[in-house]
């Protein structure tokens, strides 16, 4: 209760601060009875606070080069914006005292609305908080003077009360401050700021309030520096601008051209405390469009150094240089993995370099990207002939002509692979022709029967040869195969067959496939078993073309063997059999003729 009267009494005086006490003081400066010690004998009439450079900031004029203050309207010499209430219609000097609520609040009744006094205000108790709110209503009214007492109890049972909210004292501190401005006491309002911006740096409105004292005390540099610290705050302060403006001409016209170097040193404000750099989060399209452009200048950037590092490739190749080549490729693939053109034009040098693996490697690469890539067919056709490979050289140039006939290269390509690979097929052939001595296989075991063929004067010197129709494995299989082709016996060879499963030809004559073996093969298949089992000579032939090397024995079997192979699916083709259809033996005679 007395801390209550305390601040709502108007008798109890405080200690006045004289202009040249030193700033940042924390006693209260102003009490209502000793207004006249506080420099208000520069107070103007009520209604002239607005005819000072910086309209209603209550500055004196100064002279005509000052007029262009007026239009500072952005910032005015106002109270804090966090406390407005609505405009009143009182006159200077009445007061805002409101009778008590019989309910414990109390409100004013303007031409704007009821105003609520006992409002909270920060952290500050009811009765201080109940000073600020009719000193803001004062303010707003114009009643400067009234304002400047109500702020200045708050001020002071703020000191008395021990209560720690540095914020809402420093918002007192700016509010009589501006009362200050408005009644012409420059210096004063200059104490308040400064103590203000002891308690809070960098706060906009205490340092633009001291800008306006400073500059209507014609304390230009002092003024100069304050508005500069407001606008890296805040650069959208237009008053600060046109002030800046203002100020430079005339400390021009006083310090001529090196005016600069007399100011003092401006403050740098922090990043924390500048209100134009805190924007708010990007909203996801914002950042949706800025990841799309920041993509779409990474992708054109990618694709001048592509097109770039690919020319630099290509005039390499035509100066004869593949290993530069070679560099400028492989970069340009680390850009663009999937471009065609990088691996033929790769494969090309490496086929000049000899390194035909390497070659044939980005050839596969290519037709992966491109399947009928006419340049990767014939480059990987060149590659597989330094390889060695010309069965696989011959298949590709066969697709090139297939897609394009008049590829002349290509035909005289195949040309010479072919007689490459008839050479390499005649000296295999060699090898398997050597003369093999016939031995009778003939199985014993007490718990199977044991299925044999007798074969008189097969053997290679006569002697009886008996043919195992049971083998159990590669080798059992390929001598009974071989002891009834040595004979000519093309019904042992049947019943060979139709004792074999078609899944496990293609490995049981793995040792022994060649081009007399698989002409033999034919005959049985022809003259025997088709006969008796059409669909299993369908089913052995759909296996037989599995086998390794088969295509390239077929390409060297001679035309009676051939004759043989046309003559089986002729026949086979004739046969009515739910196990095949017409469109399957078509596909599979084209593997075969």
């Amino acid at each position: 209760m007395y801390l209550c009267s305390r601040l709502l009494g108007l008798s109890h005086p405080a200690h006045p601060v004289e202009p040249s006490q030193p700033v940042g003081g924390e006693e209260s400066s102003a009490a209502p009875g000793r207004r006249e010690v506080m420099g208000n004998a520069q107070k103007k009439p009520h209604g002239r606070g607005d005819r000072g450079p910086h309209g209603e900031a209550g500055a004196p004029h100064h002279g005509p080069r000052r007029g262009k203050g007026a239009s500072a309207d952005k910032y005015r010499a106002a109270h804090d914006s966090g406390e407005k209430a609505a405009n009143g219609t009182g006159k200077r000097g009445s007061t805002a005292s409101v009778p008590a609520d019989p309910t414990g609040g109390s409100k004013e009744s303007h031409a704007g609305g009821a105003v609520n006094l006992d409002a909270p205000c920060g952290a500050l108790p009811p009765p201080l908080a109940r000073l600020k709110n009719e000193g803001n209503l004062l303010f707003k009214n114009g009643q400067f003077a009234d304002a400047l007492e109500k702020y200045s109890q708050a001020i002071q049972g703020y000191t008395e009360s021990g209560i720690d909210s540095p914020d809402d004292l420093c918002t007192l501190y700016s509010n009589r401050a501006a009362c200050y401005l408005k009644d012409g006491n420059s210096q004063e309002c200059i104490q308040d700021c400064t103590r203000a911006l002891e308690l809070q740096s960098f706060s906009l409105k205490p340092l633009l309030r001291r800008a306006m004292a400073y500059e209507s005390l014609e304390r230009y540099r002092k003024a100069y520096v304050d508005y500069k610290t407001v606008l890296q705050i805040d650069c959208g302060v237009q008053a600060a601008h046109d002030s800046v403006n203002r100020i430079t001409r005339l400390l021009i016209e006083q310090d001529g051209a090196e005016w600069r170097e007399q100011l003092p040193d401006i403050p740098l404000v922090p990043l924390s405390a500048q209100q134009h750099r805190r924007e708010e989060p990007p909203s996801a399209e914002v950042l949706q469009a800025r990841a799309e452009k920041a993509a779409m200048d990474t992708e054109r950037k990618a694709e001048a150094r592509f097109t770039a590092l690919k020319q630099e490739g290509n005039d390499f190749v035509k100066k004869g240089q593949y290993q530069e080549a070679l560099g400028k490729y492989s970069e340009s693939l680390k850009l663009k993995p999937e471009e065609c053109s990088i691996y033929t034009n790769r494969a090309l040098c490496y086929l000049k370099l000899e390194r035909f693996a390497e070659a044939k490697k980005d050839c596969d690469a290519a037709l992966r990207v491109e399947p009928n890539n006419k340049k990767a067919f014939y480059r990987r056709a060149l590659a597989n002939k330094g390889l060695k490979d010309y069965l696989a050289c011959r298949a590709d140039l066969q697709e090139v002509l297939q897609q394009d006939p008049n590829v002349q290269e290509a035909e005289k390509e195949l040309e010479e692979v072919t007689v490459l690979l008839g050479q390499s097929l005649a000296i295999a052939d060699a090898s398997l022709a050597k003369p093999r001595k016939t031995v009778p296989i003939t199985e014993v075991d007490g718990d199977e029967e044991t299925a044999s063929v007798s074969v008189s004067g097969a053997g290679h010197r006569g002697e009886a040869a008996a043919i195992n129709l049971r083998p159990t494995n590669a080798y059992e299989f390929g001598q009974a195969l071989n002891t009834a082709r040595c004979s000519g016996n093309t019904a042992a060879c049947a019943d060979l067959l139709a004792s074999t499963t078609p899944e496990t030809l293609p490995q049981l004559l793995s040792t022994q496939l060649d081009g007399h073996t698989i002409g033999f093969i034919m005959q049985a298949l022809d003259s025997h078993l088709l006969e008796r089992d059409p669909s299993l000579v369908y089913q052995h032939l759909n296996h037989l073309h599995t086998a390794n090397r088969f295509s390239l024995v077929l390409m060297m079997l001679e035309k009676d063997e051939r004759n043989h192979m046309t003559h089986l699916f002729e026949r086979l083709s004739a046969v009515h059999s739910s196990e095949f259809t017409k469109n399957d033996l078509q596909n599979l005679a084209n593997k075969y003729i």
